[in-house]
């Protein structure tokens, strides 16, 4: 019995509810044992003071339409889990009279369509499963996922928001997007795009744009039932190239200008600090699986074999220190159009002062685009959490200058604390890059990187105690870098309770937002506190 006990009126709401659930979807799929409830009640970055009532897994539409009936007659919050990737607190509970929604076993590939080149899935898919289904047929989607594949959810996806693989051609997950069959806070079903009720969903466009409505809401709108994506045939060639520059600034023109280009499918930059990491956490046996996935990806056994040589000859000093590496990927059809991608980003690098190095991390990159998520903790066991802004290509290396100045200011606490950083930049599309301050700092795991760290690299580290003060000295430094990028308009992914989105907003959308939520979750029972909306 948890806490809600104390409140008799609660406690019997909770206890009906969970008798409704089990008739719903089964006893087994109903759970309110601690160590379930402590696991859905966390993300990446944050462990709340409240836990949630109790844990449903439905397995199919219809059970996930009973179950969202069932809580909408209780009137208990309703937070909706993926993978639990998060590190914004979206759906980590503002109170205990919660329902956490597990889409785990909603995780099927349901159709793939050649002919008309789209693919559904259900939510709880990840996208290496996704990945996996669709390469026999020689396809994919044109986003095809974050680098935390392996766990990542396309339905979380779809609500956070994803950007990295194949970004820098397609955009975001929500781009790759044809329809969407929602489940509403009542239990209505709603669906998007030219499917309308119910037909053939194979375009994304008629009328206002539905499916859009529900892209990067953080959960707040309904739940995602149903997903339908549209395919491309997997480029036949690819190439990679990596580049090192003696600042973070000129990295940042380069990039710009690989995006203003159009030729990567995907690109990674790392800041001297963030290398550093990368190459204290890399260990023999994750290399031999990296040497493996590059002789795997080649056409022959002799090119892989050869390719995973260069690799393993490129070794992890291949970057001077100091230096801020890129890593460039580009595909197409013909080998002569991927050479000439590789050759204009050659210029693009030299014109701004960098010079060409190993491309072992790119290389590595496309051959184990999902790789363990063991990158959730330091290298010394620490805790670790991003923070991000969407900037203008123009701005890139203002705000990067920002960050590093207040980054410096706060130095003396950090060395205290044993906080340290890194960033991470990337490009979406033609018109956006990212900037992703990283921070580690000392302060022991929770369930969440038990669940997804692999075992045999978590028994490896050191365990940090809890350390209060280091936490609180990160969140004072992950808002003063949310405030910076305020200041410049920055977009955000996975928005959840940490960046200002609805206050953000002028009246006339935060009226029209509103109307929207009071339409599809009039109780506002949906992730309450999400993007900003009030908490019942």
């Amino acid at each position: 019995m948890h806490a809600d006990a104390a409140n008799p009126a609660t406690h019997s709401r909770i206890e009906r509810l969970r008798d409704a659930l089990a008739q719903a979807v089964g006893a087994d799929h109903v759970s309110d044992d601690a160590a379930t409830r402590a696991l859905h009640s966390e993300d990446i970055w944050s462990a709340p003071p409240h836990q949630v009532a109790l844990v449903v897994a439905p397995g199919t539409i219809a059970d996930l339409v009973a179950v969202m009936q069932a809580a909408h007659a209780s009137g208990i919050a309703v937070a909706p889990r993926g993978a639990s990737m998060s590190y914004t607190s979206s759906h980590t509970p503002v109170t205990s009279d919660t329902l956490s929604l597990d889409m785990a076993r909603m995780n099927r590939v349901v159709a793939i369509n050649g002919d008309d080149m789209t693919v559904t899935v259900e939510p709880g898919c990840t996208w290496a499963t996704l990945n996996a289904a669709l390469s026999p047929h020689g396809l994919r989607t044109p986003f095809w996922g974050p680098m935390s594949g392996l766990a990542s959810t396309v339905g979380g996806g779809l609500s956070q928001l994803n950007a990295m693989l194949g970004a820098g051609h397609y955009g975001t997950s929500s781009e790759s997007v044809v329809s969407l069959t929602m489940v509403l806070a009542d239990g209505q079903v709603l669906r998007t795009g030219a499917q309308g009720r119910g037909d053939h969903a194979f375009y994304r466009h008629y009328g206002p744009d539905l499916t859009g409505l529900f892209c990067g809401d953080s959960g707040t709108l309904g739940i995602k039932a149903e997903i339908t994506l549209r395919l491309i045939r997997a480029p036949a060639h690819e190439d990679y190239a990596s580049f090192s520059f003696p600042t973070g600034e000129a990295l940042l023109r380069a990039l710009a200008e690989v995006a203003r280009a159009g030729i990567a499918s995907e690109t990674c930059g790392f800041d001297p600090g963030l290398t550093r990491v990368r190459l204290k956490r890399m260990s023999l046996a994750s290399d031999v699986k990296a040497l493996g996935a590059v002789v795997a990806r080649e056409k022959s056994l002799a090119k892989g074999l050869w390719s995973a040589a260069k690799v393993a000859l490129g070794g992890r000093d291949f970057v001077e220190a100091g230096d801020y590496p890129l890593h460039v990927i580009a595909e197409g059809r013909s080998p002569a159009a991927v050479a000439a991608d590789m050759a204009e980003a050659r210029r693009i690098a030299l014109a701004e002062g960098g010079h060409e190095i190993e491309n072992t991390i790119a290389k590595v990159i496309r051959a184990m685009p999902f790789p363990p998520l063991n990158s959730m903790l330091g290298p010394q066991g620490e805790a670790w959490a991003p923070v991000h802004g969407m900037v203008a290509l123009s701005q890139a290396p203002a705000l990067f200058a920002e960050f590093q100045a207040l980054f410096d200011t706060m130095a003396e606490a950090f060395a205290r604390e044993g906080v340290f950083t890194g960033f991470l930049f990337t490009s979406v599309s033609t018109n956006a890059l990212t900037i992703e301050p990283v921070f580690y700092w000392p302060h022991g795991w929770r369930p969440i990187h038990e669940v997804h760290v692999e075992p045999a690299h978590l028994a490896r580290l050191p365990k940090p105690a809890s350390n209060p003060s280091a936490t609180a000295l990160v969140a004072e430094a992950r808002a003063k870098v949310v405030a910076i990028c305020a200041r410049y308009g920055c977009g955000h992914f996975q928005i959840g309770r940490a960046y200002p989105y609805r206050d953000s907003r002028d009246a006339a959308s935060r009226a029209l937002l509103d109307a929207i939520k009071a339409t599809v979750d009039p109780r506002g029972q949906l992730n309450p506190g999400g993007l900003g909306f009030p908490i019942a």
